[in-house]
């Protein structure tokens, strides 16, 4: 439950993540089959237990202040496989699947990767700017409607 003033029982084994001063940690989810990194987001202690019962990823919703399961509104699901913790015991990876679309879009834009964006040199060797080098493969306004 994501009520607030809902006292929760939580596993122990979330007390070896190194929650920031809000009580989150961030959280990259990785596709397991490409090894791509789809997206970053953040978890609190009740994202990651509900993550790792459910099997499908929950994230923080920092701007809503409230629990975000992934694919509510767009049904682009992160199917869980593997939960890994960094050796700073304050990052944790996702290994999924990015289910409701092939091939599976895990950015509100409509992309399969929030990262489409690469740093590209100006062709005439001027200032360096950010270029969207991976194709929209879904219209977000027929995404979120």
């Amino acid at each position: 439950m994501d009520t607030p003033g809902t006292p929760l029982l939580l596993p122990a084994w979330l007390d070896a993540v190194r929650w920031d001063a809000d009580g989150l940690v961030p959280a990259i989810a990785q596709e397991a089959a490409s090894g791509d990194v789809l997206m970053v987001a953040w978890m609190n202690r009740e994202a990651l237990a509900q993550t790792a019962d459910r099997g499908v990823a929950v994230y923080w919703s920092r701007s809503r202040q409230r629990l975000w399961r992934k694919g509510e509104e767009s049904g682009h699901v992160q199917q869980v496989h593997e939960i890994r913790l960094d050796c700073d015991a304050d990052v944790v990876l996702l290994k999924v699947t990015q289910l409701g679309h092939e091939p599976g879009i895990a950015c509100h834009t409509g992309r399969h990767s929030c990262f489409f964006q690469r740093l590209e040199p100006n062709a005439a060797g001027g200032a360096r700017a950010w270029t969207p080098v991976d194709p929209v493969l879904k219209d977000p306004e027929r995404i979120y409607r």
